[in-house]
């Protein structure tokens, strides 16, 4: 055995695992890492002996030997007043639940990165393989920062008003306003109002888009009011004001963001409209602020754990060059509806 000890004050160094195994640097090397052809019992032999010893690998030379970090980032364009607060970052950390676990099942680290604007001084620094960005907007400086830096960036969301496109996972939001705006008509309302947030956001210009198309398809009026994001639940309780003041004949609103729709059901009950019977409200994501709202709010089953769980899948494909399509399929959504909008 080697004269080196784990408490000696030396880093030991894969040299010295290799002298304790009796085999060379390069059968260790491989052994650790299982790479190359390596007798299974040899390979056992080195990493035990390697364990013994207290060796750990040197991770910065380790990442100069091959160009990979083994680390992912996970990243979000929405601001802490929609993102944090009462939904506790739901958006972001029912994704990163599954993202975790699929990454930590690939050998990999899952990095956070918190959605503020001071967290873009961290993207010139962090030292990662690819990264997921949830809904970025057009022009997205996080994404144009990582791509300047050669990171692999794919996206959970469509990037808007974007070429080459990023790479991405589809959420489907057009379908998912259809769905919405056809339920509130379904349940009889006939003015119905959008209210999304100022931002180029696949969400809200998609949804945009399918509230055009319906109120046109059916002769309904027409009100599109806009809340900006960093204001969150205030912005939203603003916003439906405003409505009521210009359009007191409104009878449902379609608010996706979440925060904007508890928003809107605190204006309501303050101007003494009630929710459902005189006002409905939907929203679209189904998080802690669409249950615990009172009344609790109709929202949308997005599956944030398989979009997650296809957002890694594709991400490990675009780095390791292996992959087939730059756009994937979310699972349908799936409405929830509970007393905001029902009878």
């Amino acid at each position: 055995m080697s004269s080196v000890k784990p408490g000696a004050q030396r880093r030991l160094t894969i040299a010295d695992v290799a002298a304790a195994a009796g085999v060379s640097r390069t059968t260790v090397s491989h052994a650790l890492n299982d790479r190359g052809q390596v007798d299974p019992q040899t390979r056992a032999r080195v990493k035990q002996i390697a364990n013994e010893l207290g060796y750990s690998p040197n991770l910065r030379a380790q990442r100069l030997r091959t160009g990979r970090t083994n680390s992912i980032a996970l990243l979000s364009s929405m601001p802490f007043a929609v993102a944090g607060g009462p939904s506790r970052l739901g958006f972001m950390m029912e994704i990163a639940a599954t993202a975790a676990e699929a990454a930590l099942k690939q050998g990999l680290a899952l990095v956070l990165v918190p959605p503020l604007e001071e967290a873009r001084n961290l993207l010139g620094e962090l030292d990662v393989d690819g990264a997921i960005i949830i809904e970025p907007v057009a022009e997205d400086p996080q994404v144009t920062q990582l791509q300047r830096r050669g990171i692999q960036v794919v996206s959970i969301g469509r990037q808007p008003d974007t070429e080459p496109t990023v790479p991405y996972v589809d959420m489907q939001a057009e379908r998912t306003g259809r769905m919405l705006l056809e339920h509130l008509r379904e349940r009889g309302a006939r003015h119905i109002a959008l209210l999304i947030g100022q931002q180029r956001r696949h969400s809200y210009v998609d949804v945009e888009q399918a509230y055009l198309d319906f109120t046109r398809r059916h002769q309904l009026p027409c009100s599109i009011i806009r809340a900006e994001e960093m204001g969150g639940e205030d912005a939203g309780a603003e916003a439906c004001r405003r409505l009521l003041a210009e359009q007191p004949g409104v009878d449902a609103i379609c608010a996706p963001v979440d925060a904007f729709a508890v928003g809107v059901v605190r204006a309501l009950q303050e101007a003494g409209r009630r929710v459902p019977e005189d006002v409905r409200v939907v929203t679209r994501y189904d998080g802690l602020r669409a249950q615990k709202c009172e009344p609790p709010l109709t929202a949308v089953n997005l599956h944030l754990a398989e979009v997650a769980d296809q957002a890694i899948s594709l991400l490990l494909a675009q780095i390791g060059g292996k992959a087939t399509a730059s756009i994937v399929q979310c699972p349908p959504p799936e409405l929830i509806v509970r007393r905001s909008s029902a009878d």
